[in-house]
């Protein structure tokens, strides 16, 4: 296997990783309320300390990445959140909980940025969509086996364990990265040419001026606002808004996490080919903006028809159609950000996840508001048309560096 396929693969497994130790204490969430006592307002707290960090740190950790190379820096920060992941076992009420999670979503925020660093650094411009689309497929898989591995040993010895387990899982990861990987410059094999290894300065003015960069971030923001429903309110959402039962949710929840891996997977291959056939306009900006807006039609007839089978099929459908979009995003970040590009992907992120704190906050003020579970979906699907419109006036022939 060539070596920047078992590189794939390491990511592959961090996607994996990254997303178990992200959603299990939302698979925890009741018996870790009833333990340390928690009320729902507390838990909200606890949720958005993470949302809080992870989107402050994404362009920090990217950069960091492109300054001092992927090998270190990926290394240590899986190594930080894994011990964070364990600390949360070791949590003993609502302030320790909350330092814990500000702590833990500062290491998870430098996941995505510094993947992309060093896809753009192995894979040709032809390759990143399919590497890019594979380690978010991962990230959705870990999402889906999160409640069929945290579940289980929940049961059998109490849900701290369950974060000892992660946590020790993400260490074997940090120290197989660390003897294997290194950064291009370390190693003899050809890198790709159009992407240095260690910019030595971050233009700032020059990229803060440039319209392609706030067409990214703002596509991005109103697409996050869709995907963290997902990641937060969906179960509620199915439970106390269309009637699962607990034994039904379990699967409910991993079947759209499970649409949305193909999504990725197919989204990724879709991007590389239609941009060898078309051009990166199409295989970019075409296929991201009409997959955006195919969710978005899912997620109001998700509102608008009623019936737990409607919605489960609806809502699968929406996560799975507007994560086709997912690697073409963040190859995007490689087609504009060029040597700069875990940069960029990290100040896209960090206006996805301004986006999904904003949605966490006035979906709960909606249904609070009209006591109404399918109102914030309506509210959902213009944020998603938003996104296919800001998608569809990229440019990516244009970079926001000119090299």
């Amino acid at each position: 296997m060539k070596r920047k396929n078992i590189i794939l693969v390491l990511l592959v497994i961090l996607g994996m990783v990254t997303f178990l130790d992200r959603i299990n204490i939302s698979v925890a969430g009741s018996s870790i309320m009833h333990d340390l006592n928690l009320s729902p307002a507390e838990w909200g707290w606890v949720q958005s300390a993470f949302i809080l960090s992870y989107g402050l740190m994404q362009i920090p950790m990217g950069a960091l990445g492109d300054r001092f190379g992927h090998r270190k820096i990926l290394a240590a920060i899986v190594l930080w959140w894994s011990a964070f992941t364990a600390f949360t076992g070791m949590a003993g009420g609502l302030m320790s909980l909350l330092l814990i999670r500000f702590m833990f979503g500062i290491g998870e925020a430098g996941s995505s940025p510094c993947s992309t660093g060093v896809i753009s650094r192995w894979f040709e411009k032809g390759e990143v969509g399919k590497a890019q689309g594979y380690v978010w497929a991962a990230s959705r898989m870990g999402g889906a086996l999160t409640p069929f591995v945290v579940i289980p040993v929940m049961m059998t010895v109490g849900w701290r364990a369950a974060f000892y387990l992660l946590g020790a899982l993400g260490i074997v990861w940090a120290v197989v990265w660390w003897l294997y990987y290194r950064d291009l410059r370390e190693t003899s094999v050809p890198r790709n040419t159009s992407v240095p290894s260690s910019p030595s300065s971050l233009p700032w003015s020059s990229i803060l001026r440039n319209r392609q960069f706030w067409l990214i971030c703002g596509m991005y923001f109103f697409y996050a606002f869709g995907s963290w429903f997902f990641f937060s309110w969906f179960p509620t959402f199915m439970e106390l808004g269309r009637g699962f039962d607990k034994t039904e949710l379990t699967y409910a929840v991993a079947v759209p996490f499970i649409m949305s891996m193909i999504g990725n997977i197919a989204g990724g291959h879709l991007t590389d080919r239609l941009t060898q056939r078309y051009g990166i306009k199409v295989g970019r900006k075409a296929l991201g903006s009409t997959s955006l807006a195919v969710s978005a039609l899912c997620m109001f007839l998700a509102a608008f028809i009623p019936g737990k089978m409607a919605v489960f099929v609806f809502l699968s459908l929406c996560f799975g159609i507007f994560d086709l979009m997912l690697p073409s995003a963040w190859a995007l970040c490689i087609d504009l950000g060029k040597h700069y590009a875990g940069t960029v992907s990290g100040a896209m992120n960090t206006a996805g996840n301004i986006g999904g704190f904003c949605c966490g906050i006035l979906f709960g003020q909606l249904v609070q508001q009209s006591g109404n579970y399918n109102l914030p979906l309506y509210m959902i699907a213009v944020m998603l048309i938003i996104s296919a419109v800001l998608f569809a006036f990229i440019n990516p022939e244009k970079p926001i560096i000119k090299e």
